[in-house]
């Protein structure tokens, strides 16, 4: 009887010891930082503090106003009638078909499109990163030259070469009676071929800057180990990059989740590629419709930030230091 209860009662002052640490790791005040990290976090808030402070009070009146009008049926063809609704106007939007399929259509771009240009941001900044020296300045300004062309621009361009009447890809192809804006797969892959085309440097660039961030000395220690090209690229290069990994990933999400201008010129939403900004830009701008219009801009910028928190945790990427949390 007490040979039994002696390993349960080390079994429970081990438990006890195991808790008692925990508690007292937990308890334990946090290293202080050293004057240089504080007056780092001092330029950093100097330095981006205005542009914060501006950007907010351009932005926020918006979002305050379109979260008003979101509780109200609001017609500018009939003011005199705006009635509050509450929440009414989100529950039609959350049990319209067409809204989900607006966002099926607003994930699938922009799945494809990161995850493309991601794979091929990553090859162009591999590519300039390893130029040769007087080179390095015509590579890097070749390959950001799309990124420079307006988006409408971009977008028209597209449309034009890929035009059954005006288009010249159909020639190349050999199939001059192929319309592309006629049905809604070729029509997307068109688009998310110019998306692609127009927003790959970018994500190239901040790559670029990951990579340049990449200790040679690791890399070099790793070849001399016996480190294949994919040994040193998966468990040396990607792990030193992740915070620019994630702020590529996160910044091109977010731009592609409210895709508008090149769906917009090359088909206007119609064979099913209508996205969830150009149903907000149609019920409120082509229908007048303010207070639904709004209600789907808000669950439009509530998705957004969904996005961004998403892949901040899932990153696990502490921006201020570039390590893990």
């Amino acid at each position: 009887m007490s040979t039994a209860a002696q390993p349960r009662e080390a079994s429970g002052s081990g438990s006890s010891a195991t808790t008692g640490g925990a508690v007292q790791k937990r308890n334990q005040p946090r290293p202080r930082r050293t004057e240089r990290a504080r007056a780092e976090a001092r330029l950093g808030w100097l330095l981006a503090g205005p542009a914060f402070v501006l950007m907010l009070l351009v932005t926020i009146y918006p979002i305050l106003q379109a979260a008003f009008d979101s509780l109200f049926s609001y017609r500018l063809t009939a003011p005199q009638d705006r009635a509050f609704v509450g929440l009414g106007n989100y529950g039609v939007v959350f049990t319209d078909p067409v809204f989900w399929a607006d966002f099926g259509v607003t994930l699938l771009i922009t799945v494809i499109t990161v995850a493309v240009e991601l794979v091929l941001g990553f090859a162009l900044a591999l590519v300039m990163n390893s130029a040769i020296k007087g080179l390095k300045g015509l590579l890097r300004t070749a390959i950001l030259v799309p990124y420079g062309i307006i988006t409408v621009v971009s977008a028209f361009a597209w449309f034009y070469a890929f035009d059954i009447n005006t288009g010249y890809v159909n020639s190349w192809i050999g199939q001059p009676n192929l319309d592309w804006f006629g049905s809604g797969p070729t029509a997307l892959v068109v688009i998310m071929a110019s998306e692609i085309w127009k927003t790959t440097p970018f994500i190239s660039l901040l790559l670029l800057s990951g990579l340049a961030q990449v200790p040679s000395e690791l890399t070099e220690a790793a070849k001399v180990d016996g480190a294949t090209w994919w040994e040193r690229m998966s468990r040396v290069i990607l792990p030193n990059m992740k915070a620019a990994i994630m702020v590529a990933v996160l910044f091109r999400a977010l731009d592609a989740f409210r895709i508008f201008d090149n769906i917009f010129i090359m088909t206007n939403g119609a064979y099913g590629t209508e996205t969830l900004s150009l149903l907000a830009y149609r019920t409120s701008i082509g229908r007048l419709e303010v207070g639904m219009g709004s209600a789907v801009s808000v669950v439009l910028f509530l998705l957004v930030i969904l996005i961004a928190v998403i892949a901040i945790k899932g990153f696990k990427v502490d921006l201020a230091g570039g390590g893990k949390r």
